[in-house]
């Protein structure tokens, strides 16, 4: 095994495996084990230390018991090793311990006397490599029944939920540098309690008050719970006015570089929820009256206007 697997390659390959066993049965939270724990990486500093002196220790009995060979044995040795590794005996062994079953050859090695109807029965043994597997199978079932059912670690609803909680922040992540996707073209009026509750601290926080009051009845700027707009109601109007400004009032600048779009829709969600709410000492109206289009206004106006058009098409007709 040894002059099969170099040191360089052995040493740090076992230093993974403990490393990785460690990590995986020592539960540290989001840090390392070696970092949470100190005593950690104590052993793993001692672990290490240990498997290179051993491995120095061994090279150098190999060179010590090297030079009390003589000539002949020298010779023998350096053979071997020059071998191909499916000629050597160490895969020999393997191979010998991992297909130890008798050869369709060798089957009356192992029949058995009885047989019925001249079917007979042959004692062969099972592939190694299976049992072993078999073996580790049974190996990790205790150690996950111990871990998780007598030691008690973190059951499958709390990983999953553990599982859940970090996605949840890996997107709130992503939406701090994704673009944001409410635009004038997709914003729509927004009206849970939640997206209400923001759009009103919203309001708060960028002193929308000092102009429009707490209760949006007005100030400098003008009532927002009544029906009329200086520049059109409804979600749209209102999103554009808080972004890029009032092009009738230089009092009202544009927002967008402060507040996002996606909280602009809940701050015009909030003021929509406050229509018709008459708070005291509003200020009077101002703009003119809006009226919100309904898909059967849509409807009855495009076909007033296909009816208008059909008519002047056929008064033409008619005065030619």
């Amino acid at each position: 095994m040894k002059n099969i697997i170099p040191s360089y390659v052995r040493v740090p390959v076992i230093f993974a495996t403990v490393f990785a066993g460690m990590e995986y049965f020592i539960d540290s939270g989001e840090k390392p084990a070696f970092m949470e724990y100190p005593m950690v990486a104590v052993f793993l500093f001692v672990f290490l230390f240990l498997l290179i002196a051993i491995e120095i220790v061994i090279s150098a009995v190999d060179k010590v018991t090297y030079q009390l060979l003589n000539e002949e044995q020298k010779k023998q040795l350096e053979e071997a090793q020059a071998l191909p590794f499916t000629e050597s005996a160490f895969y020999k062994n393997i191979m010998k311990k991992l297909t130890r079953s008798k050869a369709i050859e060798q089957e009356a090695d192992v029949m058995l006397d009885h047989n019925y109807d001249g079917i007979k029965e042959l004692d062969n043994v099972l592939p190694p490599w299976w049992v072993y597997l078999f073996y580790a199978c049974i190996v990790f079932a205790v150690v996950y029944l111990v871990r998780f059912h007598i030691v008690g670690d973190y059951t499958q609803k709390e990983e999953y939920e553990m599982a859940m909680l970090e996605a949840q922040k890996e997107h709130e992540e992503y939406l701090k540098n994704a673009p944001d996707p409410v635009n004038l073209e997709n914003v729509i009026l927004m009206t849970d309690a939640a997206s209400i509750a923001e759009g009103k601290k919203i309001f708060t926080d960028n002193n929308c008050a000092s102009c429009h009051k707490e209760n949006l009845e007005g100030n400098i700027g003008p009532n927002l719970t009544d029906a009329y707009w200086i520049n059109g109601g409804g979600i749209k109007n209102i999103f554009k006015v808080i972004s890029e400004g009032s092009p009738k009032n230089s009092v009202m600048a544009p927002w967008k570089e402060v507040i996002k779009p996606t909280d602009i829709q809940k701050l015009a969600s909030y003021i929509l929820s406050l229509q018709g709410s008459n708070p005291e000492n509003a200020k009077a109206p101002e703009g003119e009256l809006w009226v919100e289009k309904t898909a059967n206004d849509t409807v009855e106006n495009t076909t007033e206007e296909i009816t208008e058009a059909v008519t002047k098409v056929t008064d033409s007709i008619v005065a030619k």
